[in-house]
């Protein structure tokens, strides 16, 4: 027997990791990395930011940021815009293409979640529902 078999607070963070990755798996846009789809992501909901700003927003470095941007760029799904106040400073903004596949992601989790959901019986639904207050709790932690 494994120790999250006996451990029920243990089973219920792998549980809920679990779910989250398979949320996070239906996904568009072809051969994306998660790093790659973090940035979309940030960009479609708060806007343009800097390379720097983004590499401290994902918790990476300034060179790894780089490379997710290049190949981004290379996708077609986001551009560097040069600063119009300074000349140093570069803009990083989602196009209509990076927009696209952050819509399309977000279509299919809701899909898959909503068939995982029709799946339940009654009771199920009404326990989960119960759940949501802190689960929320949980994710503002």
């Amino acid at each position: 027997m494994t120790h999250h078999e006996t451990d029920p607070e243990e089973e219920l963070r792998v549980l809920i990791q679990k779910v989250a990755r398979r949320i996070r798996a239906e996904r568009a846009g072809e051969g994306i990395s998660d790093s790659q789809l973090g940035v979309l992501w940030r960009l479609a909901s708060e806007g343009r930011c800097t390379p720097g700003g983004l590499a401290t927003s994902e918790k990476v470095s300034a060179p790894s940021m780089n490379r997710t941007l290049n190949a981004l760029e290379a996708s077609g799904l986001v551009q560097r815009v040069p600063s119009d106040d300074d000349a140093r400073k570069v803009w990083v903004t989602i196009t209509p293409a990076g927009d696209h596949v952050i819509a399309e992601t977000r279509r299919l989790r809701q899909q898959w979640f909503h068939a995982q959901l029709e799946a339940l019986s009654p009771e199920q639904r009404s326990a989960l529902e119960e759940v949501r207050p802190i689960l929320r709790r949980l994710a503002d932690a």
